[in-house]
């Protein structure tokens, strides 16, 4: 009885054999069952029409003695070019020496000569069904087992119990960079580096998805700490030795994170502990309890749900905070901050719901408040406003599209706007930025740049942008009345504005003291807690 011999009805195979008369009648043979065949009459024929059909080929069947090249040496050629494809060695039963060879360099399956057709079939169908479970759970590209795979290690095996995820940093910009080919390229060596790094008999290497890699502890009294200093030796072997690409030398940096517990469990604190070790700029990190995670990852479910209501029922508004004349303290123009308000009145900063925003791409709707919100300030009551605006924001088409749409319906009063770009956001592309600044300034809007100062090292920007103030980062500000070191900072960054013509803004002024500093240093503006609080629309006169 043979079964599944369906499958071979669309599936190509090469056939290779020596002797003619078995060549021709077992080639008519498998006319009938399969799609299409390639037939060779030693093993380097054999091996030129794989290299000519390779992306076609499903199975290859082949004799073992051959002229030229024999069927062994050909298998071996071609596994250089596809590990995988299936292989079914014809051999005399006394041929023992070479079915040892056969099933080393990993032939599937065998049938002795005379050939029975029937077993053939049979066989034919056993290996492509093997080949096609066995895709289900090895990754192509690096050869090693998969997310499934490990899944279904999970269940089996409950002894697992503590394992690392680890993923490259920035990977989509390496393929940007450098191609979706090398990318792969590094994928490959970075498994190989894996397998010989982490020794197979204590460790399982898995490919995930893209560029994450699971490493998981065989021996159960392997101690977390133990687990950890092994990762941070990879971590930094890899940091310290470039990949070479195609003569090229790529550097690369992985981020590392690591859990113990029963089974799908540790995957699961691993998953959220790479994350977690990421928002947190560390390089390797052990999971545990007191992080959180799950908490946090709660109040962002609740906080997609809460934005969502926010935008439909209008929650959403502009609270203004005023920005005062260090000299006169007289209000020179507010700043505006978003506010989500509670249907009971209650007033959520958004230190709260912004970071969701910004990750589920409802950002966007939020600028368009603010903005709409100023402007209403600015209409109705003539006050001067300053709105923040992020790198993603003036990459945004559909942002920077609704910014300039409703400067030109509102000309006549687009000079009392201000524009606060976010130096603490990185900026990759200054042009873009420039540009930006450009097209507001049509509409004499006035430009500066926020958080001044957080990096300590962006003088540049007085140079690069065309900005009328910058706004010293609170964290320079807060302390400056006892570190001499933030005194001196503040004061460079001061007179270093002060010969660009560039007017200085401190916030984060919460008291007399921290006021006279800043008057002392000969800041322009102030703003922060000690003069007032942010308040909404009806509270400004």
């Amino acid at each position: 009885m043979i079964n599944n011999i369906s499958i071979l009805k669309n599936v190509t195979i090469l056939y290779a054999e020596d002797e003619k008369d078995l060549r021709e009648v077992t080639h008519q043979i498998l006319k009938g069952f399969t799609k299409k065949q390639y037939v060779a009459k030693n093993g380097q024929e054999g091996l030129d029409l794989f290299r000519e059909h390779e992306n076609e080929i499903d199975l290859i069947i082949t004799d073992v003695n051959m002229p030229i090249l024999n069927g062994l040496e050909m298998v071996k050629e071609i596994k250089k070019h596809n590990l995988n494809i299936p292989i079914i060695v014809a051999t005399a039963f006394s041929n023992k020496e070479y079915l040892l060879e056969a099933i080393d360099i990993g032939i599937d399956k065998y049938v002795l000569k005379p050939i029975d057709i029937s077993k053939l079939l049979q066989v034919m169908s056993q290996s492509l069904l093997y080949h096609e479970l066995k895709d289900l759970y090895i990754d192509k590209l690096t050869n090693l087992p998969n997310r499934n795979r490990l899944k279904k290690d999970l269940e089996q095996n409950k002894n697992i119990e503590l394992m690392a995820l680890l993923d490259i940093d920035e990977f989509s910009t390496i393929n940007d960079l450098f191609g979706e080919l090398n990318g792969d390229i590094i994928l490959h060596e970075l498994a190989n580096l894996l397998r010989n790094y982490f020794d197979s008999s204590d460790f399982t290497i898995y490919r995930m998805d893209a560029d994450k890699f699971a490493i998981v502890s065989l021996n159960k009294s392997l101690e977390v700490s133990s687990f950890y200093d092994q990762c941070s030796s990879f971590a930094d072997k890899i940091e310290k030795d470039a990949l070479c690409i195609n003569e090229e030398e790529i550097d690369i940096n992985i981020t590392i994170g690591i859990a113990k517990g029963d089974g799908s469990r540790a995957y699961k604190y691993t998953q959220r502990v790479i994350n977690y070790a990421r928002a947190k700029h560390q390089r390797i990190m052990i999971y545990n309890e007191s992080f959180n995670i799950q908490e946090s990852f709660e109040e962002n479910i609740k906080w997609v749900k809460q934005l969502k209501i926010g935008f439909k029922d209008k929650l959403f508004k502009a609270y203004f905070q005023s920005i005062v004349n260090a000299e006169t303290k007289e209000v020179y123009k507010y700043e505006a901050l978003i506010r989500y308000i509670t249907h009971d009145g209650k007033e959520i900063a958004p230190a709260k719901f912004l970071d969701v925003a910004k990750r589920t791409k409802l950002y966007p709707n939020i600028i368009k408040i603010i903005i709409n919100d100023s402007f209403e300030l600015i209409k109705n009551k003539n006050k001067r406003v300053s709105v923040n605006v992020s790198f993603d924001d003036i990459a945004n088409d559909e942002t920077t599209a609704f910014i300039y749409d409703i400067l030109e319906k509102n000309k006549e009063y687009t000079s009392l706007l201000e524009f606060e770009i976010l130096e603490s956001e990185e900026i990759s592309d200054f042009n873009e930025v420039t540009k930006f600044i450009e097209n507001v300034k049509k509409f004499n809007c006035s430009v500066g740049v926020d958080d001044f100062g957080a990096g300590y090292s962006n003088f540049n920007l007085l140079t690069l942008l065309d900005i009328d103030f910058v706004k010293i980062d609170g964290s320079l500000i807060e302390n400056i009345t006892t570190s001499k070191d933030l005194e001196i900072i503040v004061s460079t960054i001061a007179n270093f504005s002060k010969e660009f013509k560039v007017k200085t803004v401190a916030e984060y002024v919460s008291s007399e003291e921290i006021y006279e500093k800043i008057k002392e240093l000969g800041i322009d503006y102030c703003q922060g807690y000690y003069f007032n609080r942010p308040v909404g629309y009806d509270s400004i006169d």
